[in-house]
């Protein structure tokens, strides 16, 4: 690593993911552009979900980290955010009251369009094109003018990163997140959930809970805390001159700032060492998370920190486990103990998601939920085992009644894939199956934290 960092200094290294496109000149321009739009998040809280992930790297808190795998243009609107929002609220909750802990809520929102792709290009029928890297690159029909990289997405997609963060702080501040409103937070499709019966135990309990404190005296609309909440965004930060274009000085610190979303990560295929991805991350302020697949060894992750993290400061680092069911343990323990033994201060996150990923039989791409509970749980398992926190989950997820993971307290079948499969990359969580897996890690948090679980109603799949 070179001594002198520049937002631009990652321009002299090699790079990964990158789309190649067809204009130079058309990209600089873009990105000049976007240079002089205003900023989508401010360094003051990129500073606030910092000290807010120490407290997780500390043991005092829980990281909910999830959203969509990579968001669509055609499927923005304000409906599809406020149900999102809606669901990680009910998340949140069960797992504040049930498991006992304070929850940091960060969505892959505003700002997650762009992905990595295993190829460069995919053939159909004997037709190769490049392939689909997000709406931000290029577009998902399978024609050469579709999939011809062209830099002016990047402007629809600041405008919809903007847009989208209009609606999600009106929502996080405006009374939408009212603890009050625990029971109307319930989706229509969810109420005839197997498992419904179980969310509406707890909204009837937090309700007591408040009616409790009312009659005791305590004026509940002075505590903003019960009616409003703090959300942040976060996404894969691939396309580096869309982040250049929004790295900029915080006037009260002088550092450099991403502000293009409040976190930030580099993808498991982006992490190498002498490379463009991590040259850009180590000079940034925002929290940083780093995807940690089944090739990382304890070595180089220990030689990554060094660059992301030299000052081992807490809530800076996470780390975003995605092995599989069948690998994480063989290779978390080892990176656990690593970083252990040197003193490193990262938050553990687990992303259950891309390691249980199969084609199924009716040719579909889909997670089976039983997988995914399954890492879930030797997760929590090998941190109880290694006396350290296991801090957060890192979903891809969705508020609509999809089916693109089979499994779940419906039991999503094989069959069943077809009906609403609505993904433009990965197969993501639909709402079910999301407060499915808050109810099973709320009672392993209160087992993380020595104490009982809560006796509430098994739900299916758990």
């Amino acid at each position: 690593m070179s001594e002198r960092w520049t937002p631009d200094s990652w321009r002299s290294k090699p790079v990964q993911q990158m789309p190649a496109y067809p204009n130079e000149k058309a990209l600089a321009e873009v990105e000049a552009q976007l240079a002089t739009f205003p900023p989508l998040v401010f360094a003051g809280e990129a500073r606030n979900l910092k000290k807010a992930l120490a407290r997780v790297a500390a043991g005092e808190a829980f990281l909910l980290q999830g959203g969509d795998c990579a968001e669509s243009f055609a499927e923005h609107g304000a409906n599809n955010i406020r149900d999102f929002f809606r669901v990680l609220l009910q998340m949140a909750v069960v797992l504040t009251y049930a498991g006992a802990v304070p929850v940091v809520k960060v969505g892959r929102i505003a700002g997650q369009f762009a992905k990595p792709r295993s190829s460069p290009t995919e053939k159909v029928d004997g037709v190769e094109l490049p392939s689909y890297r997000g709406d931000i690159v290029n577009d998902i029909a399978f024609t050469p003018e579709a999939r011809t990289p062209d830099p002016q997405r990047q402007l629809d997609a600041y405008r919809q990163s903007a847009a989208t963060l209009n609606l999600l702080r009106a929502f996080a501040t405006g009374g939408f997140a009212n603890l009050a409103s625990v029971h109307q937070w319930m989706l229509g499709f969810v109420k005839d959930s197997p498992q419904s019966r179980r969310y509406k135990e707890l909204a009837d309990r937090i309700s007591d809970a408040l009616n409790f404190m009312r009659a005791c005296g305590l004026d509940l609309e002075s505590h903003p805390e019960l009616r409003a909440t703090d959300f942040y965004t976060s996404h894969e930060a691939l396309l580096l001159g869309y982040e250049q274009a929004f790295t900029r000085v915080d006037s009260t610190t002088g550092d450099w700032y991403a502000t293009s979303g409040h976190f930030i990560w580099i993808g498991d295929r982006t992490r190498q060492l002498d490379h463009a991805h991590l040259e850009y991350f180590r000079g940034i302020k925002n929290p940083i998370g780093l995807k940690c697949g089944p090739s990382l060894k304890p070595d180089e992750l220990l030689k990554l920190i060094d660059v992301l993290n030299p000052d081992n400061e807490p809530g800076r680092l996470t780390l975003i486990n995605r092995f599989g069911a069948d690998k994480v343990g063989d290779h978390l323990p080892g990176l656990i103990r690593a970083v252990q033994r040197e003193g490193r201060k990262v938050v553990w996150s687990c992303d259950p998601m891309h390691g249980n990923t199969i084609t199924s039989t009716s040719g579909y791409k889909t997670r089976p939920f039983d997988r995914i509970v399954s890492e879930v749980r030797a997760f929590f398992a090998i941190h109880a085992a290694e006396g350290t926190h296991a801090g957060g989950i890192h979903l891809e997820m969705t508020g609509k009644d999809v089916t693109e993971c089979i499994g779940g307290a419906r039991a999503i079948t094989d069959e069943d894939l077809n009906d609403r499969y609505h993904t433009v990359c990965d197969p993501r969580l639909n709402a079910e199956q999301s407060i499915d897996m808050a109810f099973l890690i709320a009672e392993l948090l209160k087992q993380q934290r020595g104490g009982k679980t809560a006796p509430m109603p098994a739900a299916a799949g758990l």
